[in-house]
């Protein structure tokens, strides 16, 4: 059984590509070329399934397409649109923190160097120019910025980011 602490995100299938069951992707890693990732984990009616790759080739520098083993038709394939493409986190590690899609950070706990530990990642806000953190509090809520310039360490394992924020910033 895969679970959900074991896998981490790095992209999403966004259509169908002609009629064999083909599929249309987007990804922020492409560790899958990189490494010798057999399968993708998808998540099907709230089960986390493996499903092994029988192609893909590259359309740009962040899409692709690929076809899944047993997947034949469009109407199959068309089952899969929108899902989140799931990899196993022992290839976590050949990854780049700026390839890792940022909802994966919701549940990590944020600490920063000067104020110590300011709370667990409820959601990551991308509707912004600038992507923030969401950390609930007492009486509302802290929008910390999630720019690589605070970031000084992210432990996967125990799912915590360190951070050195700007002087003031949590005064706001």
């Amino acid at each position: 059984m895969i679970l959900k602490s074991s896998i981490f995100p790095i992209g999403q299938i966004n259509k169908t590509h002609g009629v064999n069951g083909e599929m249309s992707f987007s990804f922020s890693s492409d560790i899958f070329d990189r490494e010798d990732v057999p399968y993708f984990v998808l998540e099907i009616d709230g089960i986390l399934v493996p499903f092994f790759l029988e192609e893909y080739r590259f359309k740009g520098s962040t899409t692709g397409l690929l076809k899944l083993d047993g997947i034949t038709t469009e109407e199959q394939a068309r089952a899969f649109y929108g899902l989140t493409i799931y990899l196993p986190k022992k290839f976590l590690e050949n990854v780049e923190d700026t390839e890792i899609e940022l909802d994966y950070f919701a549940g990590f706990k944020l600490v920063d160097a000067e104020k110590g530990e300011l709370g667990i990642i409820s959601e990551v806000d991308q509707t912004t120019e600038n992507v923030l953190f969401v950390i609930p509090t007492k009486d509302d809520e802290l929008l910390i910025p999630a720019g690589e310039e605070y970031i000084e360490k992210i432990d996967h394992d125990k799912k915590i980011i360190y951070v050195r924020l700007p002087e003031g910033l949590l005064d706001l």
